[in-house]
């Protein structure tokens, strides 16, 4: 066995000095991203002690064509690294390259972690929160309330009014951030791009927080799309997920004559769908749930206060 992993660990070796000869003779230098993913690909090879050969037979592509691949001179389909990874016995990201491949301690806790249900799941963050020291130990958690939840969930009305019952101070985040931005949220989107526009989405929500200790949020209904910030908003909020069926939030939005972000859209209500698919479950991890579908404005206020009230510790 021993022999047969420093064949392959020779065989890397001596293909690292194949591939710059390789790329030396076309008088290019390698693409970062190739021969990144070359690399990674000659050491998971080398760590479960296969030989190229092994490994193309496995994964049925040609050894030349794998060779390429280890080079950094292969520019491979996503379907071949498929197969490549399932030669290799790992998964197409670790293949690929992330965060969780970066060290054995990742590797070996992403493993604890796969499959594990949402609840086990939430534990575990819980726990670690501990662990870490990062945990929410913010006293003033349960007098911060912030509604999360899609375009048209009702957030700005029922904010503002719960504010009033309240009486405390209401922001409205998307505000915040346009202060901070000089200009508006659709104009930092088409100048500075998606990742500004995060910044100064985790930088308003950063200073709200120092500034008040009791306040009513409304938050942009794609904060929970960076980790980080919606992290940042459970440890120091009391969360309230306003939810509604798609047909309800396009009609609202579109009352309010704006139907952005699906205005150009011929399949508008698909892509609310999808998107509201593809956020609920990180909604759901809100501390309270207010439905107002097939509500009133004045019902499904009723019913956040109620669950706002009995949260906080006030009486209705």
């Amino acid at each position: 066995m021993n022999e047969h992993v420093d064949a392959v660990l020779s065989t890397a070796h001596d293909g690292n000095h194949a591939g710059n000869a390789a790329a030396a003779s076309t008088g290019e230098a390698r693409n970062p991203l190739l021969a990144a993913l070359g690399d990674r690909v000659r050491n998971l090879r080398a760590q479960r002690g296969l030989t190229r050969k092994a490994v193309a037979i496995s994964a049925g592509v040609s050894e030349r064509h794998l060779a390429n691949l280890e080079y950094g001179i292969g520019n491979a389909s996503i379907l071949v690294l498929q197969q490549v990874a399932g030669a290799l016995h790992c998964s197409l990201a670790e293949l690929v390259g992330d965060v969780t491949t970066s060290s054995p301690e990742w590797l070996l806790i992403r493993e604890l972690l796969e499959n594990r249900s949402e609840t086990d799941l939430r534990r575990v963050r819980l726990a670690l929160g501990e662990l870490l020291g990062t945990a929410s130990v913010d006293p003033a958690r349960h007098r911060r309330i912030a509604l999360v939840g899609l375009r048209g969930a009702g957030k700005s009305t029922l904010g503002q009014m719960l504010a009033d019952d309240l009486e405390l101070p209401f922001v409205e985040l998307s505000r915040e951030i346009e202060k901070l931005a000089g200009c508006s949220v659709r104009e930092i989107h088409d100048l500075y791009g998606t990742n500004a526009y995060r910044r100064y989405e985790r930088r308003a929500l950063e200073e709200t927080i120092q500034i008040y200790s009791e306040v009513v949020i409304a938050t942009p209904g794609g904060i929970v799309s960076d980790p980080a910030t919606f992290n940042e908003l459970l440890a120091h909020c009391t969360t309230v997920w306003l939810q509604a069926a798609p047909e309800e939030h396009m009609g609202r939005v579109a009352a309010q004559g704006d139907t952005r972000p699906m205005a150009a859209s011929k399949e508008a209500m698909e892509d609310l769908r999808r998107i509201l698919n593809g956020r609920a479950a990180f909604y759901s991890k809100a501390d309270l749930s207010v439905d107002t579908s097939g509500k009133t404005l004045a019902q499904s206020f009723q019913a956040l206060r109620a669950a706002a009230r009995q949260s906080i510790g006030i009486g209705a």
